[in-house]
């Protein structure tokens, strides 16, 4: 934050451990997709020296975007860490994915993280998906700060980005989001737009130019001045306003000149705190250039205004069996409690789990237990196993820098972790922990899919395994009633990149078919029906008859079975093997091949045979009973019945509300909520909402979410179920 000389790691980047918490930050990069986070990440690692050339390291690969995946698909699919040095300390820079449907990297990224910078686009904006992000940073009162990027487009402003940043993070405080310099335009191109070439901080009164392709400090001339000093009076004002010294703003006000020592230590205790929100100016460096515009501001900041892991509030820690822990946690010296943030698998090295260590130290060759609970909605399973640690390491691009050991508020990468997932807890052999999870939205895009041939068949479910093991926003299904299998995701893309890793890591080719939602059957009215099982050719035969009665029920009742037989018709012993028969019968279906379902059953008669009647024989005649009872009856189509809750922002309320109605849904009704937004209920048919969170995305432009549950099933209107009929007879 001012112009002094700056140490940092040469060009070869070696992996270093951090040796106490103090000289670590972790830093999370967040905003929409596009908006320049990775360039940035890469500009950063070139002014801090650790890489020969803009977003190369020494093998020539990329230093955050590295993956063949993001390549192919041009954008950022996963989270990834790339650590620097600065004036003596480790800055751990955590490039998340802008587009919603990995959003579960980003909370990911959040969860490892101390402090954020939210990078803005000049040229795009703050978008919804960012301004939701923001929120859940302030709910637990992370430290943030602003980088506007992309200054170099023909109608960027950066007073206008700053303006529209105060509006949409600053609340009920805009003057809480406030520049801590201001661009220095270089002369206009033949365009008129006039080039960013330097910055003048609003504390310092110092020029920093960059023209030349370094930081040169000067001081400004008369021209910056007037400019300088009404930006200066305002961020002054805001820093007091946030200063602890509660008599600060009075003393200033009253004309006392506050030394800007005292100004820098306020600004980086606010920053710290969570309570000042400044805003900064960056941009890649040009070619041959070695920092580039705002980078030696920004590690500044990082280094001198972002909290340590000391100050953090870790999250809460359990035995296995759920009784509190109470741990003097970011010590090196306590028990060992890690989070695997991230699971991801190389083709050469097998599964890499990337992990905070939030107490004690971790160190290779160790034997951890490893603790995962919690998440077996999706298709993980409960487990505490003890693992050796294999090699540790810092990863950079698609290196792995080998290291001893990581201390409390570091990051690094264990290999070959085989049953540890995303979201488990390492911690000491003999003194196993838990961590509480972080919250991660449900995945609500089905995708069904089948093996492609016999070979992909015996290797899906492994890879399956291996899939949500590294990914906790996916949920795996097994549908009992469909039969098919379902990866829940969180939309188009994530579901892209599913069938991606499927085919590129695990060696497993599938096909995406129509996603079937469970239906039931039920009668729509009273009937009988009579079955006669009756076989005699030669030998033991076979000889079973009954008669039977179907009525519906209410909702919900399921199947009751009602024996009224007198007199014997039908012998005691053979009565639960009609039960038996009815039940295979009515799960197997009566009319489309859906379970039958609230419906009471009455054995009414029968006849037997002292030789030849059975067991099987009587089952056999109670399903042929009930089917001859659906053939004289009207058979209802049942759907299930979701209740969905949206929540969006005041400006689409009516837009979502109409869609839900053409859905063939019913509001049920609506609730104001803070920040703008309206929560609307409504019942909806699952079949209608099948692709709803990428219809919802749309609808919104990415500002709403919603969640489902499953209510009742209901009967489908006839004209629906008729359709659903047709197509079922045209596909078979």
């Amino acid at each position: 934050m001012g112009d002094k000389a700056h140490t940092h790691t040469g060009a070869a980047g070696r992996a270093t451990a951090a040796d106490h918490p103090t000289s670590v930050r972790n830093v999370v990069l967040v905003g929409h997709s596009g908006s320049g986070k990775t360039t940035l990440v890469e500009a950063l690692a070139l002014t801090a020296g650790a890489v020969n050339r803009a977003g190369r390291v020494e093998d020539g690969g990329c230093v955050s975007d590295y993956d063949d995946m993001e390549h192919r698909q041009q954008r950022s699919v996963q989270l990834s860490l790339v650590p620097v040095e600065w004036d003596g300390i480790k800055i751990n820079l955590l490039d998340t994915p802008g587009y919603a449907d990995f959003v579960g990297e980003l909370r990911a990224g959040l969860r490892a993280a101390d402090a954020a910078l939210f990078v803005v686009s000049a040229s795009d904006g703050v978008d919804g998906a960012t301004r939701m992000a923001w929120e859940e940073c302030a709910a637990v009162g992370m430290p943030r700060a602003i980088v506007i990027t992309h200054l170099e487009a023909a109608r960027a402003d950066f007073e206008e980005m700053t303006r529209i940043c105060a509006e949409a993070f600053g609340g009920d405080d805009p003057d809480a989001v406030l520049p801590l310099y201001l661009p220095l335009h270089g002369p206009p191109a033949p365009d008129g737009h006039a080039p960013v070439t330097g910055l003048v901080g609003l504390l310092s009164r110092k020029l920093f130019d960059y023209a030349s392709g370094e930081r040169v400090a000067s001081e400004p001339g008369e021209a910056e001045l007037p400019q300088l000093d009404e930006a200066r009076s305002l961020l002054i004002e805001g820093i007091i306003s946030e200063s602890e010294d509660e008599t600060l703003m009075e003393r200033y006000l009253g004309g006392e000149q506050v030394d800007v020592k005292t100004l820098i230590e306020d600004l980086e205790r606010a920053v710290a705190r969570g309570v000042f929100f400044p805003v900064l100016a960056a941009a890649p460096a040009a070619d041959g250039a070695r920092q580039g515009l705002g980078t030696v501001e920004l590690l500044e900041l990082i280094t001198r205004g972002f909290p340590t892991p000391l100050e953090r509030t870790a999250p809460r820690v359990t035995t296995p069996e759920g009784a509190g822990r109470e741990l003097r946690m970011c010590d090196p010296e306590e028990s060992l409690v890690a989070e695997v943030v991230k699971t991801s698998s190389d083709p050469y090295v097998g599964r890499i789990s990337m992990v905070r260590v939030f107490s004690g130290t971790l160190r290779a060759d160790q034997t951890v237990h490893v603790s995962g609970h919690g998440m077996t909605d999706r298709g993980h399973e409960d487990h505490d196993v003890d693992e050796r640690i294999g090699a540790l390491s810092t990863p950079f691009g698609k290196q792995q820098r080998p290291v001893s050991h990581v201390i409390a508020g570091d990051l690094a990468c264990v290999a070959k972790l085989t049953r540890a997932e995303t979201g488990d807890t390492l911690s000491a052999k003999d003194d196993p922990l838990l961590m509480a999870p972080w919250e991660m939205p449900d995945p609500l895009l089905p995708l069904a899919i089948e093996a492609h041939s016999k070979p992909d068949e015996d290797k899906l479910s492994q890879g399956l395994a291996r899939l949500v093991a590294e990914d906790p926003t996916m949920r795996l299904e097994h549908n009992q009633d469909t039969h098919q299998v379902v990866l829940w995701c969180l939309g188009e893309a994530h579901a892209d990149v599913a069938l991606e890793r499927l085919r590129s890591r695990y060696g497993v080719q599938v096909d995406v078919v129509p996603h079937r939602v469970a239906l039931r059957e039920t009668f729509g009215g009273r009937a009988a029906g009579r079955g006669r099982h009756v076989k005699q050719s030669g030998g033991h035969g076979q000889y079973a008859i009954c008669e039977i009665e179907v009525e519906p029920l209410p909702g919900g009742s399921g199947i009751e079975f009602v024996d009224k037989v007198v007199g014997g018709a039908v012998p005691r012993q053979f009565i639960p093997s009609v039960e038996k028969g009815v039940r295979a019968q009515a799960a197997k279906g009566v009319a489309a091949g859906h379970p039958l379902i609230d419906v009471r059953i009455t054995l009414l008669d029968g006849k037997a045979h002292s030789v030849d009647s059975s067991d099987a024989a009587f089952q056999t005649a109670g399903a042929l009973a009930l089917r001859e009872a659906a053939a004289e009856a009207r058979i209802h189509l049942l759907e299930p019945v979701a209740e969905v809750s949206v929540l969006v922002g005041d400006d689409y309320v009516g837009p979502v509300m109409s869609d839900l109605s053409g859905r063939r849904g019913k509001v049920l009704g609506t609730e104001q909520t803070s920040g703008g937004r309206t929560l609307v209920r409504a019942e909806v048919p699952e079949i209608e909402i099948g692709r709803y969170a990428v219809d919802l995305r749309s609808l919104s432009h990415g500002t709403a979410r919603f969640d489902r549950r499953y209510a009742r099933h209901e009967p489908m209107p006839a004209q629906v179920a008729d359709r659903l009929r047709e197509e079922v007879r045209v596909a078979s």
